[in-house]
This record gives structure tokens, sequence and C-alpha cells, in this order.
């Protein structure tokens, strides 16, 4: 065998190894990424639902930004509607 055909042997068993071994931990870390992320729209958009925000400074110019995401944001937290007046997006 050639060095360079021993090396992608090795690279494709390195590819399944950790594959095999992130396998179950997958669902785990999709849920504990997403409460995050909606801890973290929570905090951006608190200002605005009438929460007190000691960072509202810092989060202000990041709304922009999540508003794409705000829809989903509120449905997976179980309002139907957005709770902010002036953001129609339902």
């Amino acid at each position: 065998m050639k060095l360079n055909e021993l090396k992608a042997l090795f690279d494709r068993a390195d590819h399944y190894a950790e594959a095999f071994y992130n396998a179950p931990y997958r669902a785990a870390i999709a849920r504990a990424r997403r409460e995050q992320d909606d801890l973290f729209m929570l905090l951006v958009f608190s200002e605005m639902m009438g929460v007190p925000n000691p960072v509202s400074y810092y989060t202000l110019e990041l709304q922009p930004i999540l508003l794409e995401r705000f829809h989903d944001w509120h449905r997976r937290m179980g309002m139907e509607h957005s709770p902010l007046d002036h953001i129609k997006c339902c």
C-alpha cells in the first residue's frame, strides 16, 4: 500500500468512528442548542415584551438580525401570535 492510500484509509476509519461515537448524543446536543437559542431570543426581545433587560443596550442591535427567526421562536414558545404589538409576523 502506498502512503496516500493508507492515510485515506485511516481518515475514513476516523470519520466512521467519530460518527459512531457521536450518534447517541446528537439529539441531546441539538436540544441543548435549541434551548440556548430560545433563551438568547428571550434575552434579545425581552425589553420589547416588558421584561426589564439589564443588557438591552447591547442586545438592541441584534434585533434586526434575529427578527427573521422570531416567528419560529414565538410559535415554539406556545404563543399563537406575536407578543409584540408593533411586530406582526403572523
